[in-house]
């Protein structure tokens, strides 16, 4: 029976891993579809390129940072527990990859591409770790200290902050030191639109994430006896309160209602466990609201040239979660109970702070070593022809 137990705990692991992985395919097409087309090649090579260098970073360095675990024992010490530990290490890595996938997106169509592979490199082997291991494996005594003072620990089942709101955080400080696109904003106070390239592949992106996620959270209970339906129905509720808030407000916008579903699943993760489903509406609900107005604002009004709107999506819609977790899942709102708004907001906070302060110091760094935008006439013939080499779409067929 432990045979089949371990067997049967690492396919329903594995089969999440890959669910998560298949989101990847959302992050590039969901950035494809709205950048402009001369930048949409490198829209598709930045996910994959940055996957491929977070699992290396991860793998060697992150991983040990967060659980103590290394994988450089012989091979058959690793097929232990039906090589439980291995796919546990391929699920955890496909969220520690979702950073550099949500920066992406903030700092499309002007950022260099090494710089960004080494920011990547970097923030998945140091700073998304070091946080990880705090909050899921109770490292550097943080979750000790919530539960004595508050009697509760800080609450993320499947990474409201750990994994959004740090990847949110992480890339305002990119956005910012980027700068905005050459001719978003004049000097008199207009702004050009730089509408999508294609609503279609930006639906399919969200289509795609929004799937993929309920193996994201469903599947973050790791173990087959810990699987519960409450977390596929909570994430079910929350995907649809942020697509409807998301209509209303964002009145009929495609973008809106395609990022509406995004916004109330990054933060009904943290409390999925947790909350009845009336709860998890109105969390969803109200991170349709957040992403809706905070896009506008920071686009319009405040000028930060975020293209894909991760700051408001994840960073601000993944701290509401952190929050809305110590609210709804009080057992007198409905929710299973168990958990501190204290150390709700506390851990929040400090998830914030940690991601800014790396990434501060990362992109700082590397642009004031090596620059991490792109020249005038880079920008202007596009991130496709200038890294690439190559764009979208054939202009012109060879005739011999």
């Amino acid at each position: 029976m432990d045979a089949l137990k371990n067997g049967v705990d690492a396919l329903f692991i594995m089969l999440g891993a890959v669910m998560i992985l298949a989101m990847h395919a959302g992050f590039a097409f969901l950035e494809l579809g709205t950048v402009r087309k001369k930048n949409q090649v490198n829209a598709l090579v930045k996910i994959i390129a940055d996957f491929a260098v977070s699992t290396i970073a991860y793998f060697f360095v992150g991983y040990y940072l967060a659980y103590g675990v290394s994988f450089f024992g012989s091979a058959e010490t690793l097929v232990a527990r039906n090589g439980f530990e291995l796919v546990k290490f391929f699920f955890l890595l496909t969220f520690a990859a979702a950073i550099p996938a949500i920066v992406s997106g903030g700092i499309a169509e002007r950022a260099k591409f090494h710089p960004q592979l080494v920011a990547t490199g970097l923030l998945v082997a140091l700073i998304y770790p070091f946080f990880e291991g705090m909050v899921w494996n109770g490292r550097f005594g943080f979750q000790a200290w919530l539960k004595l003072m508050f009697d509760a620990e800080f609450h993320d089942f499947a990474g409201s902050v750990v994994v959004h709101a740090v990847g949110g955080w992480v890339a305002l400080p990119a956005v910012l030191l980027l700068g905005a696109r050459r001719g978003r904003y004049s000097k008199d106070g207009a702004i050009a639109a730089h509408p999508p390239s294609s609503i279609p592949f930006l639906a399919l992106g969200a289509w795609i994430l929004t799937v993929g996620w309920f193996g994201f959270n469903v599947m973050s209970a790791q173990t087959v006896d810990k699987m519960n339906g409450l977390v596929a129905v909570n994430s079910l509720m929350a995907m649809v309160g942020g697509t409807l808030v998301a209509l209303l407000m964002g009145k009929n916008d495609p973008g809106f209602v395609y990022n509406g579903p995004l916004a109330g699943l990054v933060a009904v993760c943290a409390g999925s466990d947790l909350m009845h489903p009336l709860g998890a509406l109105v969390t969803g609900g109200i991170a349709g609201a957040i992403f809706v107005w905070m896009f506008t604002l920071t686009q319009n009004k405040w000028k930060i040239d975020d293209v894909l709107g991760v700051w408001p999506l994840h960073g601000l819609c993944g701290a509401w979660g952190g929050i809305a977790a110590g609210l709804f899942g009080l057992q007198s709102l409905g929710g299973v109970g168990g958990v501190s708004i204290w150390s709700q907001l506390i851990g929040t906070v400090l998830g914030i702070v940690i991601a800014l302060a790396g990434s501060a110091v990362i992109y700082g760094a590397l642009k004031k070593l090596v620059g991490i935008r792109l020249d005038a006439e880079q920008e202007f013939d596009g991130a496709d022809l200038s890294i690439h080499k190559i764009g979208a779409t054939a202009e012109h067929e060879t005739s011999w």
